[in-house]
């Protein structure tokens, strides 16, 4: 069965209906182009391969700004989803039921774990998708403008393989996975995720269809170490937190949300990623289940460099109080 089709059962059997690639308007698109093409090479009377130029303004007045929308659906729609779903699994008590209402859900346990597979499935066959497309817009210009289109989407964070979301849903059924096991039940969840160690090294992976597999390193560039206490910036990388407050040049007081704009990422040097950081909570618990000796040793540092960097936070806002205090001296009063 071509993907094509595979793709559009996927998507016609979803309950809700989900923004997706346009598979069969884009390449209509791509058919005119080549069709418009051909014309003006018969009325020249020009032999040449039966393929438009490079830069066309009909795919790229038209193609390239539909797939660029429809990405952001996608990426959008997946996100939105996603967050719910985690806040709610992590929610607790009082909250978890809150949420449930407002958000006018109903179900139970095992329809959350269905829904975070559901989520993950349609993360990576849209991102078949997307590849797939891309791939028959060079065939068809003998260009690499498809390629050089994913780096431009990676930049606009529309790439979702590059959500941090997705990272969080492998974690979460990882996370799953392993309580039921320990608890003598049967998983609910599916086996497509996996945490795999590789020269000591963490891997998140995730292979649901043949030609995508998803590995996600959870080594920190910065300390070289397991990820501890990680967050995601908006360019896709992960860090640990401390980490990334070092290389945003603030302290862990202040947090990331007091970076500078113009602080860029470590690794891709893209200005303007801290703000939108994403905490990644279930990572953090697959993380901790998985290297416990590791992270209770890195926990204790963790705690020292915490009070260090409070300490001297709290000094540096005496001696600022006392300076201000010596320059404008309390007036006497006349009672």
């Amino acid at each position: 069965m071509k993907f094509r089709k595979k793709y559009q059962e996927y998507m016609q059997g979803q309950e809700k209906k989900l923004p997706g690639v346009g598979f069969k308007k884009l390449k209509k698109i791509l058919k005119n182009c080549r069709r418009e093409f051909q014309s003006k090479n018969d009325v020249h009377g020009v032999l040449h391969n039966q393929t438009c130029p490079q830069h066309c303004p009909v795919c790229d007045g038209t193609f390239f700004p539909s797939l660029l929308k429809e990405m952001s659906d996608i990426v959008g729609c997946f996100n939105e989803r996603a967050q719910k779903l985690l806040e709610l699994h992590l929610a607790s008590g009082f909250r978890k039921y809150f949420i449930w209402f407002k958000g006018k859900l109903q179900g139970s346990h095992v329809a959350l774990i269905q829904e975070g597979k559901d989520l993950v499935n349609y993360a990576l066959i849209n991102a078949v998708a997307i590849r797939k497309i891309l791939k028959k817009y060079d065939k068809v210009h003998f260009s690499k403008q498809g390629q050089a289109f994913k780096s431009q989407a990676q930049s606009m964070h529309i790439e979702i393989l590059q959500s941090p979301w997705l990272c969080e849903l492998m974690a979460f059924h990882i996370n799953l996975r392993e309580t039921k096991v320990k608890s003598g039940m049967t998983p609910a969840s599916f086996e497509g995720c996996y945490l795999t160690f590789n020269d000591g090294k963490p891997f998140l992976s995730c292979e649901l269809f043949d030609s995508v597999k998803l590995d996600i390193d959870l080594t920190c560039s910065i300390c070289l170490d397991t990820v501890f206490d990680p967050v995601s910036l908006t360019c896709g990388h992960i860090f640990c937190y401390m980490c990334a407050c070092s290389a945003a040049s603030v302290s862990i007081v202040n947090g990331l949300k007091a970076a500078e704009p113009k602080e860029k990422c470590p690794l891709c040097r893209e200005a303007g990623v801290y703000e939108g950081f994403v905490h990644l909570d279930e990572l953090s618990i697959l993380v901790r289940r998985s290297c416990s000796e590791y992270w209770e040793q890195r926990l204790l540092m963790e705690r020292a460099e915490r009070v260090r960097q409070a300490k001297e936070h709290w000094e540096s806002q005496c001696q600022a109080f006392v300076g201000w205090m010596e320059i404008h001296p309390k007036e006497d009063t006349v009672s």
